[in-house]
């Protein structure tokens, strides 16, 4: 029988719900046990959020002053020291887990699987490759450990149990380098939703015509309780930072309803929302790619149509 490692994603102390999206992943092999681990350099409040998530066996924590930022060089020699006994490695496929997996992988001596999209079982899993436009099985040896990155859009998010999973401390014998240490973390602020795990996307592109413009997608999406995206041609154009971008080189989202406003709908951005519930679009261009995917579409001037909606919204 398997046994699952789920490496927890957490920041300020809180746990991301990237983890039980790996939960989830983790269920569908049906494995003897599913583990969390937590490394922090204070794991209590995380372990217990870790240890509500239903299907999770045990919750082990390493707590250590070295472990109070994810550091991938720091934190990989301690995750191949856990491993040890286990069948699987699963880690959610966040910037945090493209940085540490990887990493662990080669210390395990695995190859590592990337974006799992969903779990015939424990040794058959599917990803997409040619910026999605193919999914292909991959096999593993189950002689061998496999690591693997779960693709948050393709998962729900495990819920919470009727009981708590027990905790337990763990004291790994692993030597952390020396040559990468923290210097500083710089991040935006915001009041709006979170764009990996909003309910809702209001997403700008190229069509939207400049920084100033871009205005008016802040405000449809502050009326609908949105988070907002772009499209790379947005962001390359300067209309709105890199974090913001959507696509297969940004941020890959499934949110209840998209709306992507002004983009023409690239192989590379469809690739990021195909797991959307309700997309719709608005562009000027009837015979624009993202209408072939959009569940609603109006072609037309953006710059009239969305006034229209903030009426209509009330």
């Amino acid at each position: 029988m398997s046994k699952i490692l789920v490496i927890a994603e957490h920041l300020d102390g809180k746990l991301n719900p990237a983890t039980a999206r790996a939960v989830s992943a983790a269920k569908a092999a049906k494995p003897e046990s599913i583990d969390v681990l937590v490394l922090a350099a204070q794991a209590a409040g995380i372990s217990a959020e870790a240890g509500k998530i239903d299907g999770v066996s045990r919750v082990l924590t390493v707590e250590r002053a070295e472990n109070a930022h994810p550091l991938a060089a720091v934190l990989a020699p301690q995750i191949a020291k856990a491993a040890a006994g286990y069948s699987h490695v699963f880690v959610p496929s966040t910037t945090f887990g493209k940085d540490v997996a990887p990493r662990a992988a080669a210390l395990l001596g695995a190859a590592q699987i990337s974006d799992v999209m969903a779990v015939t079982d424990a040794t058959h899993f599917k990803r997409p490759i040619y910026a999605g436009n193919a999914i292909i099985d991959v096999e593993t040896d189950p002689a061998h450990i496999v690591v693997a990155t779960i693709r948050n859009a393709s998962w729900p998010a495990a819920t919470n149990g009727a009981a708590s999973a027990p905790v337990e401390a763990l004291t790994l014998d692993a030597a952390l380098p020396g040559h990468t240490r923290f210097v500083g973390l710089q991040s935006g602020k915001s009041d709006r939703p979170d764009l990996q795990s909003a309910a809702k996307v209001v997403s700008g592109g190229r069509g939207v015509g400049s920084k100033e413009n871009f205005d008016i997608i802040f405000k449809l999406a502050d009326k609908l309780g949105a988070a907002v995206g772009a499209s790379r041609a947005a962001v390359d154009a300067g209309y709105v930072p890199s974090d913001m971008q959507v696509g297969q080189t940004g941020k890959i989202i499934a949110p209840e309803l998209y709306m992507a406003i002004g983009i023409s709908g690239a192989i590379q951005h469809l690739t990021g929302i195909k797991d959307a519930g309700t997309i719709v679009a608005i562009n000027k261009d009837a015979e624009a790619p993202i209408f072939e995917v959009a569940d609603f579409g109006l072609v037309g001037d953006l710059f009239k149509i969305i006034p229209e909606l903030e009426t209509a919204l009330g």
